[in-house]
């Protein structure tokens, strides 16, 4: 479970969160996220409960936990 690294110099990686169930979660989660340095976008799925993250550079994973608890939900891990 490492994070796939695409051309251009960016990373995506895919982080599975529970506790969305709609919209407003997923724009909760989202916009912490948004937050981290490097984060370039963020794409979070309620009905699968899952996050996709593109970054500069491989996130650490403690800061998408606390960006994650921030927003009120739970980081899983990696997807």
């Amino acid at each position: 479970m490492t994070a796939q690294t695409d051309t251009q110099g960016t990373v995506t990686t895919v982080y599975k969160v529970s506790g969305m169930s709609c919209g407003h979660c997923e724009g909760a989660v989202s916009s912490e996220i948004s937050e981290i340095a490097g984060v370039s976008s963020v794409k979070a799925t309620a009905a699968t409960g899952e996050v996709t993250v593109v970054s500069a550079a491989p996130l650490d994973d403690e800061a998408v936990r606390a960006a994650v608890d921030e927003a009120g939900y739970e980081l899983v891990g990696r997807a």
